[in-house]
């Protein structure tokens, strides 16, 4: 389970956010916040359901949903199609293998500092009103270019 600071700083996100608390979205989403696997609906279900047998997947599907709709949790779809969800609380973009489908969390000091102008620049070439951004590449990681003989050109 997750530790007190997770607990409170959840607690504190889900009041921010004026969602109400229920029980199972502080688990769900305390869950995320201490957990960086990038889990899927049935990866969450698997962990919660120890010591929340009642919790269904299709409660854990419409928290995300509501969590991704608030720009709290970020959906990412990995190689094999599936979904899986990261909650968004310090900047950063994802690496995702293209071969078996591991996804990690990459920041770097300064990341994520010129945001509001990176989405302004957007919003004035494309003209759309921006709400948010996420940030995906794509690649072999480091294990699966082991497996293919594949060395890293720098």
């Amino acid at each position: 389970m997750a530790t007190k600071n997770v607990a409170d700083e959840t607690l504190k996100v889900l009041k921010d956010n004026k969602l109400r608390v229920t029980p199972q979205r502080h688990v769900i989403l305390s869950y995320l916040a201490s957990h960086h696997n990038h889990p899927s609906v049935d990866t969450i279900h698997a962990a919660l359901s120890k010591d929340l047998p009642n919790l269904g997947a299709s409660t854990i599907y419409n928290t995300l949903n509501t969590f991704v709709e608030r720009g709290l949790v970020v959906e990412l779809q990995n190689g094999d199609g599936s979904t899986h969800y990261d909650y968004f609380g310090s900047p950063h973009y994802h690496a995702i293998c293209t071969n078996c489908g591991k996804i990690v969390d990459v920041t770097y000091e300064g990341f994520g500092k010129d945001e509001k102008a990176f989405e302004k620049r957007t919003a004035d070439l494309s003209g759309y009103m921006i709400s948010g951004n996420h940030m995906e590449v794509y690649g072999l990681c480091p294990e699966c270019q082991i497996k293919l003989g594949i060395k890293r050109a720098d």
